[in-house]
């Protein structure tokens, strides 16, 4: 029988878990609601571990993470989290491994293990939702960067002019903001996305609420790709599992690209496709972090 282990990712609303084996096959995944304190989310994370026999923890959380000392910075959408030594406090607590991943490298890891990044030396997964996040992958590995921090696209300024946080693609590449601001615009009573979309796939007008938004996310992926000279870029967030969405990102990537000369005959297309996980990406990708660790791949 496989190795058995129990993954978790931490969310700004649910906490998900589910024991996973050496292969990645997922077993059953459970939610619990994500409580606002650390002291709350110790004891939770402890109750999850505490049910299964298994042998090593994964977590996928918000934050900068440090994956040798195990520490999470910051905390994103769970400022809490900021200077918690979890893979510590966890070993003491289980005597048994585990290793920690920011949540959007955790989903590019889960396409470079089992998804669409196999295979695939220099590549890139872009998360969309409440910000811009993802992972790198260089040489067919994740790049962690000198700070932990290669892969926060949320960073990245629009404009050198402007300081303000509208000027940031984590404001403008947001897909919560997009749908929100959709649904005003459509008079919804509540930002629903699948209402929304079914607007922008109705109503041509509509539709330049998204044409705009994808406009965002090709004008980094062009970036990437001048940088980088990758082979493929994954689009993940449930945003993504609009069709939609892809075929907008493409359209848009070929209107920058073409449409100035210096680009269209020096920078070679990149492949655009979506991701091949959603709800179990952090869960895969937070394990293959630790089968890494441990020295199980």
């Amino acid at each position: 029988m496989s190795e058995q282990y129990i993954s978790i990712d931490i969310g700004g609303t649910f906490i998900k878990s589910a024991v996973i084996d050496g292969k990645g096959k997922v077993g059953e995944v459970s939610k619990v609601q994500t409580p606002h304190t650390l002291k709350e989310l110790l004891a939770s994370l402890q109750t999850i571990v505490a049910k299964q026999t298994v042998q090593g923890i994964a977590i996928s959380t918000p934050g900068k993470v440090d994956i040798e000392q195990g520490m999470i910075y910051h905390g994103g959408a769970l400022p809490f989290l900021d200077k918690v030594p979890m893979k510590q406090i966890m070993e003491e607590q289980f005597n048994i491994p585990c290793a920690l991943s920011n949540d959007g490298k955790a989903a590019a890891l889960a396409e470079l293990w089992l998804g669409n990044l196999q295979h695939v030396s220099n590549g890139a997964a872009i998360v969309l939702g409440t910000g811009v996040g993802g992972g790198v992958i260089i040489n067919g590995a994740l790049l962690h960067g000198s700070h932990f921090q290669a892969g926060e696209l949320s960073f990245l300024l629009r404009s050198p002019e402007n300081s303000t946080m509208q000027n940031v693609i984590g404001y403008s590449g947001s897909a919560v903001r997009l749908v929100k601001e959709a649904a005003k615009q459509f008079g919804l009573a509540k930002a629903d996305g699948h209402q929304v979309f079914q607007a922008f796939e109705a109503d041509e007008n509509a539709r330049t609420f998204l044409q705009a938004y994808c406009r965002e996310i090709a004008f980094v992926i062009l970036n990437l790709q001048a940088i980088l000279d990758l082979e493929k870029v994954v689009i993940g967030g449930g945003i993504s599992e609009q069709p939609l969405v892809l075929t907008e990102i493409r359209a848009q990537y070929e209107q920058l690209r073409t449409g100035n000369a210096m680009l269209s005959s020096n920078v070679i297309p990149v492949e655009i496709a979506t991701c091949a996980f959603y709800n179990n990406a952090n869960l895969l990708g937070a394990l293959y972090q630790l089968l890494l660790q441990e020295g199980k791949l």
